[in-house]
């Protein structure tokens, strides 16, 4: 095991040069979150689909247990049970816009990880780096439990677990646990735990801090290093009903699927659960009991119990709905834990947006209206007085002071942004397909996605090291 040992120092060290500046070290998370007796347990699966282009190159690491779809490299890296998605790569000749200007991509775009640590992290490209934009790359960077790298190209940089890097470009920047920033281009930032900042420069900026205390509840590390909290102890109580999902490649759905609709045979589904026409179920998603109307979807890491979701909803990655009902076109964002019981059940009203990174841990049975806007930390129907707004009244707003949120700009840009992605996130996952070609998405596009399953060596200098292998022509 004297390579993957050596390769463990090398990312360390990669990663640390570049956090430096900012006084991050990296080496205790990476080393007491990797088991190396375990690197050897888990295959990795590589996703083919006549819908997508396929290449995969890896060499030089350890990818126990991780998805791939897309044109994808990898090198030196540790990649441990994560998503590496690259359903919207863009093709060589496709014109992208940044700033106003256009450039045309010389070659097919490519996912790359190189010399990073990833576990149990959600990957996941639509790039918005100018300099690079034939690669989305991560480089130099450690990103921990439940973690989402999304649209986010990152240059020597650390997630903390249950963070999130939307739509950004970092260097050299740490996200704490269950901070999530959508703020563009970042260096040698430093962002707190539970922080939520989203910001377009010159239009608008939302900034909430969740408080310490919420974060020490809900995400934290024991004294070994293990992650620990609420949101752990929820997801460890259910992993185990995923290992049946790795036996065999042989899969029989548990429930009726309808015509564009797709669950993956890596998701979890149990109890009375019913998938709507045009849903879709990512990999690693967990359904018990649920009901998902038309056009809805449960994104990676997402775990949906005991709840109901009326059509066109997005349950972005890691959300969690438990005793929760849904109206019609509610997003709920990324990581979001909406925990009710059965006698205090969570009612979110139709086209309402719960803001990425939200805890609404129902003490009493909450009822959210119609077209509202939500976030922080709610308990009780009184806590939504200072954590909610309808969308009509955001949207006239200049300055929002409420508790721990403030909020500068054009509110109207602000929700009509929002809108704008929902709507995309419905069209690129085929919610609304009508049997044509042009609103075909992923439900429709991996309906016949078969897997190729690679293995690591299991003894000698080479072990828990994955050979090198490349499938397809770049």
């Amino acid at each position: 095991m004297k390579k993957i040992k050596r390769l463990v120092d090398h990312i360390i060290s990669r990663v640390n040069v570049n956090l430096k500046p900012i006084g991050r070290d990296v080496e205790k998370s990476v080393r007491q979150s990797i088991r190396t007796d375990k690197l050897t347990k888990y295959y990795a699966y590589y996703a083919l689909s006549i819908g997508h282009p396929w290449y995969f190159r890896f060499q030089e690491s350890n990818l126990g247990g991780t998805y791939f779809l897309g044109k994808c490299e990898v090198d030196r890296s540790v990649v441990l049970m994560s998503d590496i998605r690259g359903d919207e790569l863009k093709p060589k000749g496709a014109v992208v816009s940044f700033g106003g200007l256009e450039t045309e991509l010389y070659q097919d775009e490519i996912i790359q990880v190189v010399s990073s640590f990833l576990i149990k992290t959600l990957v996941h490209n639509h790039s918005r780096n100018s300099e690079i934009p034939e690669y989305f790359r991560i480089l130099n960077t450690v990103a921990m439990h439940y973690s989402n790298i999304h649209g986010t190209t990152t240059e020597g940089a650390y997630l903390g677990a249950f963070a999130t890097a939307d739509l950004s470009v970092l260097h050299n920047c740490a996200l704490g646990d269950f901070a999530y920033v959508q703020a563009g281009d970042l260096s040698r930032a430093s962002i707190r735990s539970g922080r939520v900042w989203i910001r377009q420069s010159g239009k608008f900026e939302f900034d909430y801090a969740h408080d310490p205390e919420v974060i020490d509840r809900y995400v934290t590390f024991d004294e070994a290093g293990q992650l620990s909290g609420v949101f752990s102890d929820f997801v460890k109580g259910r992993r185990s009903d995923f290992l049946p999902m790795y036996d065999s490649l042989a899969f029989e759905s548990p429930v009726a699927i309808p015509d564009g609709a797709f669950l993956s045979r890596y998701a979890v589904v149990k109890g009375d659960t019913c998938l709507g026409e045009n849903s879709l179920v990512a990999q690693r998603a967990y359904l018990e009991n649920a009901q998902l109307g038309k056009g809805s979807n449960a994104q990676e890491n997402c775990f949906i119990v005991d709840s109901q979701l009326e059509g066109l909803d997005v349950v972005a990655h890691g959300g969690k709905l438990i005793h929760t009902m849904l109206g019609k076109k509610v997003f709920v964002g990324f990581n979001s834990f909406l925990y009710g019981e059965s006698d205090r059940k969570i009612s979110v009203g139709a086209g309402t947006i719960v803001m990425p990174h939200t805890i609404i841990d129902a003490q009493e049975p909450i009822n959210i209206p119609e077209d509202f806007l939500v976030w922080g930390y709610i308990q009780t129907q009184a806590d939504l007085e200072g954590h909610s707004m309808s969308l009509n009244d955001f949207a006239k707003q200049r300055t929002v002071r409420r508790g721990n949120l403030v909020f500068e700009g054009d509110g109207a840009a602000f929700i009509e942004g929002f809108r704008a992605r929902i709507d995309h996130i419905l069209l690129e996952n085929g919610a609304c397909y009508d049997g044509k070609k042009q609103t075909r998405g992923h439900a429709q596009r991996t309906q016949s996605v078969s897997y190729n399953l690679f293995q690591p060596y299991l003894a000698g200098e080479e072990e828990a090291m994955f050979p090198a292998i490349v499938v397809g022509n770049r």
